[in-house]
């Protein structure tokens, strides 16, 4: 087994990861009807053949067939002359063969019109496809915040499964393009499992009262935990109030979105600077914008650490500009100089193209010096 595992390996081979839960019981549960009918063809068949090889002698192969096509009424006639006995066997087959179809018939129909079968069928083939997703968002609750959220995800290609209990949330991830639904409550288990949180990026939970972002939070701290996970998910919330804010900080959400604090702050940078937050609008909110802006954490590992800024040569390898850098006790260093020492654990704010800021990115990552700064 290791080594095949191994041969795989060596050969690049994949295997499709499989979801936390599969639903296969409840699958496989609504195919236990068909077991009768199943079991009674297989009977049938049985006792034909045996009967054809006792009655008439026929051949095993030729009293598999004869019991076929006789079983399944297509009216091929005989493949070698039966006997009056052989004949009423037959009859009876024919009969037997009948009613065996019918019941299938009707069993076939009562799942259909349940509709039960068809959509655990459908939600399976959901999980499994959530399951291939790799640093994706969970986004808890369907509401209107969740709708605007969602479109630009979807503008800027960032992978999300929207997590709700409603029962109709497929007919909702239609009407609102959601590309991956889940129906369960998000800091539940099954919520949890099935939007495969171990693989995420992290949890927009955006409920309309405060007890369910709190709910969402803990559950997904407890499971950071539970899993051993390295890295911390990275969990927004939204809040009506700056004292809910203040909570969902406090019990572990990392960043907190109030409606009416962020539309204040919008209108107070209109009104006293509004050329800037015209440039604003053009370059870091609008779609498929030149310009990007993003901080870059610089590990107690990187070769960068204790380094000058000058020395990563930003501006020449990647064309983008260090404005700011954040230190671990969260000290904001505007427009820092090109002396300045880059402290282990702080983050840099970078200003650029995506592209540019993608590869800055590698370069911090990096525990030694590249090769490519030695050139230039």
């Amino acid at each position: 087994m290791k080594f095949i595992k191994d041969f795989q390996k060596f050969l690049g081979w994949r295997t499709a990861p499989k979801p936390h839960i599969t639903l296969n019981d409840e699958y496989y549960s609504h195919l236990a009807p068909f077991r009768l009918p199943f079991i009674l063809t297989v009977l049938i068949m049985l006792l034909g053949t045996i009967g054809y090889m006792l009655i008439d002698q026929f051949p095993l192969m030729d009293a598999i067939y004869q019991t076929g096509i006789t079983f399944t009424t297509v009216g091929f006639g005989e493949i070698k002359p039966i006997s009056n006995l052989g004949r009423i066997f037959t009859i009876t087959l024919i009969i037997f063969g009948f009613l065996v179809f019918s019941i299938a018939v009707g069993i076939i129909a009562e799942v259909v019109k349940k509709g039960d079968f068809q959509k655990t069928a459908k939600e399976r083939k959901m999980l499994y496809e959530i399951a291939r997703l790799k640093y994706h968002f969970v986004v808890c609750y369907h509401n209107e915040f969740t709708i605007q959220v969602t479109k630009q995800l979807r503008a800027n290609h960032i992978p999300f499964v929207v997590v709700d209990p409603r029962e109709d949330m497929d007919e909702i991830g239609k009407k609102h393009h959601y590309p991956y639904v889940v129906s369960a409550e998000p800091h539940t288990e099954m919520g949890i499992l099935k939007s495969h949180l171990s693989s995420a990026k992290g949890v927009i939970t955006l409920a309309d009262n405060v007890a369910d972002n709190i709910a969402t939070i803990a559950s997904v701290r407890l499971y950071e935990r539970e899993i051993g996970r390295t890295r911390k998910y990275l969990i927004i919330a939204n809040a009506k109030s700056h004292e809910d804010d203040q909570k969902l900080l406090k019990l572990g959400a990392d960043k907190v979105v109030t409606a009416t604090k962020l539309m204040a702050q919008r209108i107070n940078a209109m009104a006293a600077r509004p050329d800037m937050e015209n440039l604003l609008q053009e370059f870091l909110y609008k779609k498929d914008t030149p310009l990007d802006m993003e901080e870059a954490k610089v590990s107690k590992t990187s070769w960068l650490t204790l380094k000058k800024i000058k020395t990563a040569r930003f501006r020449d390898i990647a064309n983008v500009t260090v404005i700011g850098i954040r230190q671990k006790d969260d000290k904001f260093i505007p427009m820092p100089k090109g002396d300045t020492i880059i402290m282990p654990e702080c983050k840099l704010l970078l200003i650029g193209t995506g592209e540019g800021i993608q590869r800055a990115k590698k370069i911090i990552r990096k525990k030694e010096k590249p090769e490519e700064l030695k050139y230039v």
